[in-house]
């Protein structure tokens, strides 16, 4: 194959890369902004019940346990993924996520720069 004389640029196309920079950055800026007036919280662990984030422990400790005395079981290794695991999709399952008031002005920048930044990253992918 020939060369055609053009610089790759972004997605193996000639040219754009100038145009892949500039939408990632205001992407970037955009998600950024966006992403500073959102609040996350978690609420009370209720994963099978109320209060029960000592039971999710259980399958973790055993196969720590397990672990301990060998260190090559596949049930020991079984049981601490599968606990650590719980837990961590109790505790996603938990979180609750809030968009903090903002002006209309300021929530449309950041989606503007945002949706825009993406929209300059696709064209910049195209051949010119």
């Amino acid at each position: 194959m020939e060369d055609s004389g053009y610089a790759r640029g972004a997605g193996g196309t000639p040219g754009g890369m100038l145009e892949f920079v500039i939408g990632t950055a205001m992407a970037a800026a955009g998600a950024y902004l966006l992403t500073t007036r959102v609040t996350v919280t978690s609420g009370f662990w209720s994963f099978w019940g109320e209060s029960t984030f000592g039971l999710t422990l259980v399958p973790l400790l055993a196969g720590i346990g397990i672990l301990f005395f060998n260190g090559r079981s596949f049930w020991g290794w079984m049981l601490l993924v599968i606990g650590a695991a719980i837990i961590l999709f109790g505790i996603i399952a938990n979180l609750q996520i809030f968009f903090r008031p903002t002006s209309l002005f300021n929530t449309l920048m950041m989606l503007g720069l945002l949706a825009g930044g993406l929209g300059v990253v696709a064209r910049s992918l195209r051949s010119h």
